[in-house]
């Protein structure tokens, strides 16, 4: 008996300074109560309580939280019900607010979330519910920080996670953007065939142009070298003019000879006959220009110096054999003959 009190002592002794050492770990804050009554906040680390007069009241997780909302069906604006779920990111505050303020935080937060998305999702039409839930996740971050503020709570995120209409609703949707789709590659078909149209006529256009141009231009260098050949041959012309009124009778038969020479050569190159049958006897070349050359002298155009030109030399015996075949070219002039082609 003498060992019991000892050692009751002992026990009641450890008792006290357990009860009255608190180490608190990161992440979490204590309330300290006296007698009932909050006093004040233990944060993170060892602290030591007054024995019997004080105690830890509330243990309070102060790092960001999960909540899953359950799926709930809500009726749009335009009465079409959708199944919606979603998910909010809170983060406690105030400890104190967090568990004096408010009885169960995470049921009167998920209660607060459901009906605040009844609200804002009630508020807007079909369409815009499934195409617009960052407007929606803004709407409810709004309405739900507003609400839980008093309690010491941060609402950090609102996300919907899942969005159901009625399979019906579903179906004439897929419908309606199987339409829109087939709309949209008729109207882009149709612009592509109208560009390549459009494209295709411009280079027409274009070609037409180039090819009327270039007419053009031939057509004026074949004026210009029709005008500088007929220039040229007026000039020609009146060179063998004045040397005849002059007197000197050679350069009318210059002009003449090169003129029968051409018509031989022009009368040789037709590609429609394949025989050219010719003078044997080019004398009458030579006589011709001796009956021009009196022609002068009959009408009086004496050569330079006053001495009348010498009388034209008598034609060569003609030959017997009146035509033989011979190639006819323009620059040399043999005995014609017959050429077979």
């Amino acid at each position: 008996m003498a060992f019991i009190l000892p050692l009751v002592l002992v026990v009641l002794a450890i008792a006290v300074v357990m009860s009255t050492i608190k180490i608190v770990p990161q992440g979490y804050e204590y309330t300290v109560e006296r007698f009932g009554r909050y006093t004040r906040t233990l944060h993170p680390g060892i602290t030591i309580l007054t024995p019997f007069v004080e105690r830890v009241g509330r243990r309070v997780n102060m790092m960001e939280q999960v909540l899953d909302v359950p799926r709930q069906e809500v009726i749009t604006k335009d009465n079409v019900t959708v199944q919606v779920d979603a998910i909010v990111f809170i983060q406690v505050i105030d400890a104190a607010a967090s568990v004096y303020k408010v009885a169960t935080l995470q049921l009167a937060v998920l209660q607060l979330t459901m009906t605040s998305l009844r609200t804002v999702v009630g508020a807007l039409d079909l369409d815009e519910v499934l195409s617009k839930r960052e407007l929606i996740n803004t709407q409810l971050l709004t309405a739900l920080d507003a609400a839980t503020e008093p309690w010491g709570v941060k609402a950090a995120r609102v996300e919907i996670k899942d969005l159901q209409p009625p399979p019906d609703i579903t179906n004439a949707m897929t419908r309606q953007m199987k339409a829109e789709r087939e709309r949209r590659a008729v109207i882009t078909e149709a612009d592509g065939e109208r560009q390549a149209n459009i494209t295709r006529a411009e280079g027409s256009k274009q070609a037409a142009i180039l090819e009327a141009e270039g007419r053009r231009e031939a057509a004026f260098r074949d004026a210009e070298a029709r005008e500088r050949q007929a220039a040229a041959e007026a000039a020609a012309t009146t060179s063998v003019s004045e040397a005849i009124e002059k007197g000197s009778v050679q350069a009318l038969n210059y002009f003449v000879a090169t003129r029968y020479v051409d018509a031989f050569a022009k009368l040789a190159s037709s590609p429609q006959q394949r025989t050219v049958i010719v003078p044997a006897d080019f004398a009458a070349l030579a006589g011709t220009l001796g009956g021009v050359a009196e022609l002068a002298k009959t009408l009086g155009v004496n050569p330079p110096g006053g001495s009348a030109p010498p009388p034209p030399a008598p034609p060569p015996p003609r030959s017997r054999e009146r035509s033989a075949t011979v190639p006819l070219t323009s620059d040399s002039v043999p005995p014609a003959r017959n050429v077979e082609g």
